[in-house]
C-alpha cells in the first residue's frame, strides 16, 4: 500500500516547497516540476509512494534522473523545449516521457524487469520525474533517495560511497536521441560523459541506471525522505498562514538552524563544463546588520563564508530561502534584490565518512578548507 499520495493541487504544492528546500539550490527546475505535477493529476495519475520494506523480493529498482546544467539557458517547460525544436528543425520525441523511455531501454538492455523506482536525489523537477516515470509506469516510487539532498555529481550519492557501479545506464533525451553506456572506466567519467552530452543535447539528457535487488535497494537508500520533503513543505505553509516565522518551523523539521537573514547583493555565474558555477552574495540585515555571506554553488550550494571567512560547507545541507514565505531559492532564479535566509542542517551520516568527505568536503570543489561539521561550527 502507498504511504503517501499526492491527490491535490495543494498536496503537490506542499511537495514542491520541501523539494526546493532539500534542494540547496540545485534540484531542478519549479516550474518544470509544478507543470509536470499539474499535467499528471489532469492525465489522473496516481502519484504516490511505497516504503522500500513492501518491496517484492523478486523485483529489481533503477533509478532515473537528469543531468546538466541548471542555467537560465536551459529550457525548463515544454514551450521552450518546443520552441527550441523548431528552431533546430527536430522534433520533440519525448519530452517529459523522456525518463520513462530511458527507464524502459535499460529494462530492453538488460533483459530484466523493472518493478521500482528509486529518485537519484531530492529537488523540485528531479523528484517529481521520477514519480510521474513510475506512475506512468504503473510500477511504485520508493520513499528514498540516494542522496538526501540535491547533488551535482554520481560521486556524492549512497551508491558511489557503497562502490556499486552505475553502468549499464540507458541515456535518452528530448529528441530522441537513444545512447547505452554500457561501461565506463570510472563513476567520474561516466558522469563527465552525461555532463557533455547534455550540453550536446541543449540543455539536459536523462538517465536510466542502478539495477538493484529490493534487499539492495533497501541497504542503499537514504530511506523516508520523500514523506520528509512533504511534511517540510507542508509544515512551511502552515506556518506562514498561521502567521509565524516559515523559517523557524523548517528548521525545526530539519532538525536545522537558521543562521543569517539579509538581502542578495549580486551573482556571478557560468556555464562550465554541463553544470552552473558561481557565488551568490549577500548582505546582512537585522541582528546580522554590518555582516556578510557569500555562497559558493556548483549547481547546488556548497560552501558559505562569514565575513569571508569559511562557515558551513558540504555535504551538510547550506539553504537560501525566502524569509516571509518560506519557499527556497534555486540558484537559476536568485538574483540581487531578494531577500533571503541561510538554513543549515546536518547531512545523511554516510557522507561524512572518509569516502564520503573525499568527494564532498571543500578540498573536493577546489578549496583549501577542511571541513568542519555544521553543529561544531553553531556550538561554537
Amino acid at each position: 500500500m502507498p504511504t503517501r499520495t499526492l491527490k491535490t493541487e495543494q498536496d503537490c504544492q506542499d511537495f514542491l516547497t520541501g523539494l526546493k528546500l532539500m534542494g540547496t539550490g540545485g534540484g531542478g527546475s519549479p516550474a518544470a516540476g509544478l507543470e509536470m505535477l499539474n499535467q499528471a493529476l489532469a492525465e489522473g495519475l496516481e502519484l504516490c509512494w511505497v516504503d522500500a520494506a513492501d518491496l517484492p523480493e523478486d523485483v529489481f529498482s533503477c533509478t532515473t534522473f537528469g543531468s546538466g546544467s541548471i542555467s537560465e539557458e536551459t529550457p525548463d517547460s515544454l514551450e521552450e523545449i518546443e520552441a527550441l525544436a523548431k528552431k533546430l528543425g527536430i522534433p520533440n520525441k519525448f519530452g517529459y516521457q523522456a525518463p520513462a523511455a530511458a527507464v524502459r531501454e535499460l529494462a530492453q538492455y538488460a533483459n530484466v524487469k523493472i518493478g521500482a523506482i528509486v529518485p537519484v536525489e531530492l529537488g523540485a523537477s528531479n523528484t517529481p520525474a521520477p514519480l510521474i516515470t513510475a506512475a506512468q509506469m504503473g510500477i511504485p516510487l520508493v520513499d528514498g533517495d540516494y542522496s538526501g539532498r540535491a547533488v551535482p555529481q554520481d560521486m556524492q550519492t549512497t551508491y558511489f560511497i557503497k562502490g556499486i557501479k552505475t553502468h549499464p545506464a540507458a541515456i535518452v533525451d528530448w529528441w530522441g536521441n537513444v545512447i547505452i553506456l554500457k561501461e565506463a572506466a570510472s563513476t567520474e567519467m561516466g558522469e563527465r560523459i552525461g555532463k557533455m552530452l547534455s550540453v550536446a543535447s541543449y540543455g539536459v539528457v536523462y538517465f536510466a541506471n542502478m539495477l538493484l535487488s529490493a534487499q539492495e535497494t533497501r541497504e542503499t537508500i537514504v530511506p523516508g525522505t520523500l514523506t520528509k520533503s512533504y511534511e517540510l513543505g507542508k509544515a512551511v505553509r502552515m506556518a506562514r498562514e498561521a502567521g509565524q516565522d516559515p523559517l523557524v518551523e523548517a528548521a525545526r523539521v530539519l532538525e536545522g538552524w537558521v543562521l543569517f537573514n539579509g538581502e542578495v547583493t549580486g551573482k556571478e555565474w557560468e556555464n562550465k563544463e554541463g553544470v552552473m558555477v558561481g557565488t551568490t552574495h549577500i548582505r546582512g540585515s537585522g541582528k546580522y546588520g554590518g555582516h556578510t555571506l557569500d555562497v559558493w554553488f556548483l549547481n547546488e550550494n556548497h560552501i558559505a563564508w562569514l565575513d569571508g571567512k569559511p562557515y558551513i560547507f558540504s555535504p551538510d545541507l547550506i539553504i537560501l530561502a525566502n524569509p516571509h514565505t518560506g519557499e527556497g531559492y534555486t540558484n537559476t532564479e536568485i538574483k540581487a534584490g531578494d531577500l533571503v535566509s541561510m538554513l543549515g542542517a546536518r547531512t545523511y551520516p554516510i557522507f561524512r565518512s572518509p569516502l564520503g568527505l573525499k568527494y564532498f568536503a571543500p578540498q573536493y570543489w577546489g578549496f583549501d578548507i577542511n571541513y568542519v561539521p555544521i553543529e561544531q561550527v553553531v556550538a561554537s
